[in-house]
């Protein structure tokens, strides 16, 4: 079910004061930014081999990253695991009692679709389902 880990969630107050640890000590190479609404972020990308490691900015107070740095203050935030059909990964999930914290997949970083896992049933780790989806298709 899952291809491979997408990235790894990191929740920063300021990716500006943040960037430099990624990019100029451990040499990680920057992949770009971008707004999230839909989750009430600004994200930056570095690229780890394979894997992302994506910076977590809230743009307001109100979603979920603002309430996880108000909880938690800045650290690890999410697991996300690229799964080739999300809905299928879903299914899978829900059928071993899993559950999920959207009622659908949702629109994430890269035009990817995402969806958590409630982390009450994942040993207190949030973990994000990611699909790509090919922006090509129908056009």
């Amino acid at each position: 079910m899952i291809e491979l880990v997408d990235h790894i969630g990191i929740a920063v107050e300021s990716i500006e004061e943040a960037a430099p640890l990624y990019r100029d000590v451990l040499g990680l190479t920057f992949e770009g930014e971008e707004v999230v609404q839909a989750q009430g972020v600004k994200v930056a990308f570095f690229r780890a081999g394979e894997t992302l490691i994506e910076l977590l900015e809230p743009i307001n107070d109100t979603g979920p990253v603002a309430k996880f740095l108000e909880r938690n203050g800045p650290g690890l935030h999410h697991l996300a695991l690229r799964c080739p059909d999300i809905k299928a990964g879903r299914d899978r999930c829900e059928a071993a009692g899993l559950r999920l914290l959207s009622d659908r997949p949702l629109d994430g970083a890269h035009g990817k679709l995402i969806s958590f896992l409630h982390p009450k049933d994942t040993g207190r780790a949030l973990i994000e389902l990611t699909q790509r989806v090919d922006k090509s298709a129908g056009e």
